[in-house]
């Protein structure tokens, strides 16, 4: 809920909150709405019949929210960071599942798809993607599963039409190198001539 409202500076509905946090009912939501303006952390607003809730960026607590919501940005820029200084550098890499859903908790992994030229550049592939795993860890306590293919490998699951590749399609975010999707949209063609 407090990142549904630190995501905007408008007044938000208690309905737009849940719709916006897809968490627990709205009844709960509201009472919990109504714990944060106990503690000053939202401000509501009566407007007609709706109470209108919004984060109150002056508060202590704030900045702490506001800095929570953007994990997954740093997460995201740590990677590019990280994968940049790879010698061989991959194709793509991006996250998918969970976390790059927004769904992602305590005990989520966090799913890494790097896509490699098959050369003898990937030999070290595993040792970068072993480092990578720690660095990870160390900065989320999440540890870190590693989808790792090489472009002729993707090729073989566009043919052979594997389930895990549409997740791709739909959760990733790019991390290093060209989109998946357009990536996926090019090996399609040469592949399938589609």
């Amino acid at each position: 809920m407090l990142a549904a409202l630190a995501r905007t500076t408008q007044p938000l509905t208690g309905r737009r909150v849940h719709q916006l946090a897809e968490v627990g009912s709205e009844s709960g939501v509201r009472k919990v709405l109504t714990r944060l303006v106990d503690t000053g952390l939202v401000t509501a607003t009566a407007a007609g019949p709706s109470v209108m809730y919004v984060l109150n960026r002056k508060h202590l607590a704030a900045d702490a929210v506001l800095d929570l919501v953007s994990l997954p940005g740093k997460l995201v820029h740590r990677l590019t960071e990280a994968v940049g200084q790879w010698e061989a550098l991959p194709v793509h890499v991006s996250l998918f599942g969970s976390v790059a859903r927004g769904e992602g908790g305590l005990d989520s992994d966090i799913d890494l798809l790097v896509v490699h030229a098959a050369d003898k550049s990937s030999t070290a592939l595993p040792d970068k993607i072993a480092m990578l795993a720690e660095q990870v860890h160390e900065w989320t306590g999440n540890f870190l599963q590693t989808y790792a293919i090489s472009i002729d490998e993707l090729a073989n699951h566009l043919l052979a039409g594997e389930p895990i590749v549409n997740e791709w399609l739909r959760d990733c975010i790019t991390v290093y190198g060209h989109d998946f999707r357009r990536l996926h949209a090019e090996v399609s063609r040469n592949v399938l001539g589609r």
